[in-house]
This record gives structure tokens, sequence and C-alpha cells, in this order.
């Protein structure tokens, strides 16, 4: 897709219904605190190290260069160069920032298992454990954290999207699966609250459409100013935030839920599958 071209109907149906997959995900984290017991810890560690892969290698090899490459033809050299590099660097610093003012047990990225949150919640004191009112505002406080996150993430699936509609599935993917503990931080604490699954996976539903909505929003506004330039700069931010979301957040807990080992096939996994795709699209 070139930036100053009109982008298809079809393709932002396309972008829209990707970041809504995403966002969604977190109601299969909810499904999966309702009816299961326990978490599969080498599953979610290989799963958690793939979208790493995924994320980092498409981050480097493919949107890094798109947008140098459109910067490069926008500002030329070396004012192309320096901006790729200071919009990356921005990126990082923005969701980055975010995660600083996101308290720790709300932030999302601070991703716990089925029974870790269930034996904490257990485990309060007396007096805490039946504070429903409390545990209910525990699950809302992670739900909102977990919306204000999916707003970058959904603009990097968009706009991945809207460049490269198979590049755009990719991303999508290891989005979604990024996404899944974060279903289970908010409705453990609100079925434990209110008893009902139907209001926790709601409330982790609501969280999920952020994804989609901040997605328009962040389009719908940047459009006027739509141009090779613009494009390559929110690209360049795109890769900063998907590395930052890696090496943060998916890598340790790929780590903390598995063994050292079933985290890096999981990267090393999501590296070549990327690779291969993109391969079969050339």
């Amino acid at each position: 897709m070139s930036p100053t071209m009109p982008v298809e109907t079809s393709t932002i149906f396309l972008a829209f219904g990707l970041t809504l997959f995403a966002g969604l995900a977190t109601g299969v984290g909810s499904a999966l605190a309702f009816f299961t017991r326990t978490t599969n810890t080498r599953f979610l560690s290989v799963a958690l190290g793939f979208s790493a892969g995924v994320m980092i290698y498409v981050s480097f090899v493919e949107i890094f260069f798109k947008a140098q490459e459109e910067l490069l033809l926008g500002l030329g050299t070396p004012l192309g160069a320096w901006a790729t590099v200071l919009a990356f660097f921005g990126g990082i610093a923005f969701i980055g920032i975010i995660d600083r003012v996101v308290p720790n047990y709300e932030n999302p990225h601070e991703l716990h298992t089925v029974e870790e949150i269930g034996q904490k919640l257990e485990n309060l004191p007396q007096d805490e454990s039946h504070d429903f009112g409390r545990l209910g505002r525990m699950g809302v406080f992670t739900a909102m954290a977990i919306a204000i996150h999916n707003f970058p993430e959904g603009l990097a699936t968009f706009m991945a999207t809207l460049n490269d509609p198979n590049l755009g599935i990719a991303i999508a993917i290891a989005v979604a699966i990024h996404n899944i503990p974060e279903g289970i931080a908010i409705s453990v604490p609100l079925y434990y609250a209110t008893g009902s699954r139907r209001k926790a996976f709601k409330y982790s539903f609501l969280s999920g459409l952020a994804e989609p909505l901040g997605a328009l929003v962040g389009f719908f506004l940047l459009v006027p100013f739509f141009s090779p330039v613009m494009f390559g700069v929110i690209f360049a931010g795109v890769a900063g935030i998907m590395v930052y979301i890696s090496l943060d957040q998916l890598l340790p807990a790929a780590q903390e839920f598995g063994e050292h080992h079933h985290s890096i096939a999981g990267l090393i996994s999501g590296m070549a599958v990327m690779a291969l795709s993109l391969l079969l699209l050339l």
C-alpha cells in the first residue's frame, strides 16, 4: 500500500476485523480461567515465545525498513534515517510510559496463571477475602488497564494490515496470543467478586473492544495528515512498540511460565514461521 494512494475499503474492513480478532482473544483467556483448573504452562511458555519471535522478526526485518524507505523518500538522507530511529525509540518510550503509569497488579503485562490468581484471592485475610467490592474493583481496574494498553497494539495491527494484509494477519495472531493471559487477569477477580461468569466475561469482552476502537480512532485522526512521512513515522513507532512488548513482557513471561528452552524454542519457531511467510510472499 502506498500512503499517497487511497486505501481499498476491503483492506480497511480486513484491518478492522483483525484488530477485533486480536482484541477479543481476551475472551479466550476468560474461558480458560472458567473451564480449566490449571494452566498448561509449557504450552503458554512456547506460545508467548512464539508471539515474541513473530513480533521481533517482523519489526526488525520488515516494518522498520519499510518505515525507513518511506522516510528516506520523503525527507532524504540523512534526515530520513534519523527520523526512522527517533520514531522507533519514540514508540518504545510511548508504550514504556503507559506501562509505568499503570499500577503493577493492574498492569496486564504482569501476567498470572489461573491458579496463581485464584490462590492469591483465596489467601487474602478473612476481612479482605469477603470484600467482594474490592475484588470487583480489582477486575474492573485490570480491564481498564488492558483497554489502555490495547490502543497502541490495535493501531500497530491496523497499520500493518493497511500496508500488507498478510503481514497484518501474522501480527494479529501474535497479539492475540499475547492477549489471552490478560483475559485471565480480568475474569478471575471479577468471578470471585460476583460469582457470575457472564459478568466477568462481559468485562473481558469490552476491554478487548478497545483494540479495534484504538485502531479506528488513531486511523481517522491521522487521515488528514496521511503522507509518506507520516506513514513512515507511525510504522517505525509501531516497530518500537512491538519490540518493547516482546522484550519487556512476552519473553520474561514465557521464561517464567516454562523452562528457558521452551521459551527460546517458541521464539525461534515464531521467527522461522514469520520468515517463511515473508519469503512465500516474494
